[in-house]
C-alpha cells in the first residue's frame, strides 16, 4: 500500500519533510500540499506531483490523502490535529503538538473518546542510534537504577528573534521529551539557573541558561542550554545509575592529525546531527500507516507533557522558582492506570 500524504506547512521543515516522503521513505506519496502563501505551497507541491488546496481543512477532508503531516507554525497545530481526529486519518505534527496545554489537553481528549492513537509528535530523538543505545542500556539494568541525569544542548549561535523563553520551549524541549522516554519517569518539577552571561549574545536574551529538573522517582537533571556557543552544535546526555552510566555517542568524525594537532569535526547544525533520526522516524511511521497500526512514537499525551513542562520552565525562568509540574493523571489510552 502507498501512504498517500497531505502536508499542511511548506516551510522549510514541511519541504524537507515533502523530500524525505518522496526520495528517502519507501511506501509513500505526498499528494496535497497548502500553506499560507500559495506560492510556497506550489513550490513545493509542482517538484511531486502533488496538488494544492486553499487551506488545511480541504487537505484532511481530501479523498486522496490517507494520513496527515502538520508542519505549519506552532499555534495552527491544534486546529489541524483536531480535524484529522474528527476524519478518522492519521496525524504526525511536528512539535510542538499545541503552544497551550489546554489546546494539548483538547487533543487528548478527542483523540481517547475516539478510542484509539492516531497522533503522533515529531520528536526525532527518540530515533537517534545513540539515544536508541542509551535506552537499552538503561532499560537492561546495567547501570543500576538511574540517579543523575547530566546534558548539554549548545548552538553556534541564533537569529535576533530568538528570545530567554525559547530556550525552553523550542530547545530543552527535545530533551525534555527525550528524557521522560529514556527514564521511563515523568519531570515533576523545574527550576532555571542564570549563570554569568555570555558576551556573544543580543542584549535581550539569557544565555546560557541552566535547568534543573527533578522526576517522580527522584532523579536529578542538570541541562545546559548555551545558543551561543560558537563552536558548533553540540549534544550531550550522561545518566549516571547506582552501578555504572552510560553516555551519548558523539556522532562518528574522523581524527585528523596535522600541523601538530590532532582534530575531529565538530557539526555546526541540527540538520546533520539528526538526519538519519529523521529518516527513521518517517520509515516507522509510514510502515505502521500502511499497515493499520497505531503509532509507537511520542504520543499526543507526551506532546501534552512536554508543553506542559516547558510553560512551568518558562515560568521558573521568570519567577526565579522552583515551579511544580502539576500534569493531570494519564488517560488509559496512553498508558496510565484504568
Amino acid at each position: 500500500m502507498t501512504v498517500r500524504v497531505g502536508v499542511i506547512g511548506a516551510g522549510w521543515i514541511g519541504k524537507e519533510h515533502i523530500r524525505r516522503l518522496t526520495h528517502t521513505v519507501t511506501g509513500a506519496r505526498v499528494t496535497a500540499v497548502t500553506d499560507i502563501d500559495a506560492a510556497r505551497a506550489a513550490e513545493a507541491a509542482e517538484p511531486v506531483g502533488a496538488r494544492v488546496l486553499p487551506d488545511g481543512a480541504a487537505v484532511v477532508a481530501a479523498d486522496d490523502v490517507d494520513a496527515v503531516l502538520v508542519t505549519s507554525w506552532g499555534p495552527t497545530h491544534a486546529e489541524h490535529v483536531l480535524n484529522a481526529l474528527a476524519a478518522g486519518k492519521p496525524v504526525f505534527c511536528e512539535k510542538p503538538l499545541a503552544t497551550t496545554a489546554e489546546d494539548c489537553l483538547r487533543i487528548v481528549e478527542a483523540e481517547t473518546a475516539h478510542g484509539r492513537r492516531l497522533v503522533q509528535v515529531g520528536f526525532m530523538r527518540r530515533y537517534d542510534l545513540g539515544y536508541r543505545q542509551m535506552k537499552k542500556v538503561i532499560d537492561s539494568g546495567r547501570i543500576g537504577e538511574p540517579l543523575i541525569v547530566h546534558c548539554a544542548h549548545r548552538n553556534p549561535t541564533v537569529p535576533e528573534s530568538y528570545t530567554s523563553q525559547m530556550a525552553a520551549l523550542d530547545t530543552a524541549v527535545h530533551e525534555v521529551d527525550v528524557l521522560r522516554w529514556l527514564l521511563d519517569d515523568e519531570i515533576v518539577s523545574t527550576q532555571v539557573v542564570t549563570p554569568r552571561a555570555t558576551s556573544k549574545r543580543f542584549e535581550h536574551l539569557k544565555d546560557p541558561q541552566i535547568m534543573l529538573f527533578e522526576t517522580a522517582k527522584g532523579v536529578r537533571i542538570d541541562l545546559e542550554v548555551f545558543v551561543n556557543c560558537r563552536y558548533g552544535y553540540d549534544i550531550q546526555c550522561e545518566a549516571v545509575g547506582e552501578e555504572g552510566l552510560v553516555r551519548l555517542p558523539d556522532p562518528a568524525a574522523v581524527g585528523v592529525r596535522t600541523a601538530g594537532q590532532h582534530s575531529t569535526e565538530v557539526l555546526t547544525d541540527w540538520v546533520g546531527r539528526f538526519a538519519e533520526a529523521f529518516d527513521i522516524e518517517f520509515r516507522e511511521w509510514i510502515a505502521g500507516v500502511a499497515a493499520g497500526d497505531e503509532p509507537t512514537g511520542p504520543s499526543a499525551w507526551d506532546g501534552y507533557a512536554a508543553t506542559v513542562i516547558t510553560s512551568a520552565t518558562v515560568e521558573a525562568l521568570e519567577s526565579g522558582r522552583v515551579v511544580a509540574t502539576d500534569l493531570k493523571p494519564r488517560p488509559v489510552l496512553y498508558g496510565g492506570a484504568a
